[in-house]
């Protein structure tokens, strides 16, 4: 997409450097406050992304994620040891103070968004669609006619697929920023993600399989309602749905197709959210309930019940798992001695959350994604949360997803797919 001037492919640019303590490691008993050993043979700050790292987190031997730093060997559940329930956690503090902080008062003007604000510059509210300087808005995909429910970059390739409340997935060029295709599905996407070739999309009562190097073309049935969550683990394809079961199916390299493995059932209302990590399945559910599922057995080894509304979205970081859900809060798990998940952390935000979504930005320091029901975006650094910036939108921000080069996109109520940048921190800073 040639969209800034420069001539240059937007999903060609600078990647996350690689840090200096990339073969270190970062000492555990630092990051839960508790650290007394001077010197310490361990890190006492956190590791920039590795070498070859993807903007979801992951290497590239491994493969792609939906949306956030999660892979099926991820360390969520070890090691062993009680979260810090004390207060000396670095969950929420800020260190080394450098961290621009926005304001959370600051207001769309709301006759700007609708073209009819006559005050211009001597306006009292923001006539911008973000807020930080680490970040900018490159351009904007239109043609959706309803909420954006899902977008995938499959790796290696330079098309963008976006999904909709529409019945549309709609394929979009990556270098002129043109839609290629609509594809009508009959149906509603709830869900939508890629792994290696496949893009697989959830609409009601199935899930597409597509293959766009073989150009092959599947239906998944099976899922009783709309399939709102989807995610690939341990050679699984996990679908949640609207009848609160999760259903799984093996890709069988014979006959080229997906074949039923497993339905795991406990939840009592619709499966909206899934992650994979530690060699766990995480589901969140309009129950307000998360289940951890082992993906060797598939047996449910323990219900999280600290959320009291929907548990809209899951995702995995380093040890830790958290969660965000209608209830204003953003929760992080952390594994006790026994291996059990217990709450380490809560943030709490304004307004109810609706996605997270984790990347690194181009100097590699991880950054949380949450969107709230008051059509923003907010943005953190993590574990400090600190505030790195915030997005506004028309509608309510149901899709982000990382792309490569600190690229990133986001899906709106209205239709509209905006596409973002990382800007390296030094270059923000004006240094």
């Amino acid at each position: 997409m040639d969209v800034d001037g420069g001539g240059k492919r937007v999903f060609q640019r600078l990647g996350a450097p690689s840090g200096d303590g990339r073969n270190q490691k970062v000492c555990y008993h630092w990051r839960a406050g508790k650290c007394n050993r001077y010197p310490c043979p361990f890190l006492h700050r956190e590791l920039n992304a590795p070498p070859h790292a993807t903007s979801n987190g992951a290497t590239n031997a491994a493969p792609k994620r939906g949306n956030g730093f999660s892979s099926d060997d991820s360390t969520v559940s070890v090691p062993r040891r009680s979260p810090n329930f004390s207060g000396g956690s670095t969950w929420g503090r800020v260190h080394g103070g450098g961290n621009r902080v926005v304001k959370k008062t600051e207001k769309l003007c709301n006759f700007w968004v609708q073209g009819k604000c006559g005050y211009g510059d001597k306006c009292r509210f923001l006539h911008t669609w973000s807020l930080g300087e680490s970040f900018s808005h490159l351009t904007q995909l239109d043609g959706h006619q309803k909420v954006v429910t899902g977008i995938a970059f499959p790796s290696g390739s330079d098309k963008l697929y976006t999904g909709s409340k529409d019945e549309t997935v709609r394929v979009w060029d990556c270098q002129s920023g043109q839609c290629l295709a609509v594809i009508n599905l009959c149906g509603e996407v709830g869900s939508m993600i890629t792994e290696g070739p496949w893009v697989f999309v959830g609409i009601p009562n199935c899930v597409k399989a597509w293959n766009i190097q073989t150009s092959a073309d599947l239906s998944l049935s099976g899922p009783v309602g709309l399939v709102y969550a989807l995610v690939v683990g341990n050679d699984l394809l996990f679908a949640g749905t609207q009848d609160g079961s999760i259903l799984a199916w093996k890709f069988n390299v014979a006959t080229n197709c997906f074949e039923p493995a497993a339905s795991l059932n406990g939840h009592t209302l619709p499966v909206v959210s899934l992650v994979v990590g530690a060699n766990r399945l995480y589901s969140g559910s309009m129950d307000h309930s998360i289940k951890v599922w082992s993906l060797e057995s598939l047996q449910c080894l323990q219900t999280l019940t600290d959320h009291t509304s929907v548990v809209m979205s899951v995702l995995c970081w380093e040890q830790f798992l958290l969660s965000c859900s209608l209830d204003k809060t953003i929760k992080v798990w952390a594994a006790t001695e026994s291996g059990n998940l217990e709450v380490t952390y809560t943030h709490t935000e304004d307004h109810g959350l609706l996605t997270l979504c984790g990347m690194h930005d181009l100097d590699g320091k991880p950054i949380l994604l949450c969107s709230c029901n008051d059509n923003s975006v907010r943005l953190y650094d993590l574990p400090s949360f600190s505030e790195r910036g915030k997005i506004h939108s028309k509608g309510e921000i149901r899709s982000i997803q990382a792309g490569p080069g600190g690229v990133f996109f986001t899906g709106d109520g209205t239709g509209q797919v905006k596409v973002w940048k990382w800007s390296a921190e030094h270059a923000a800073a004006g240094m």
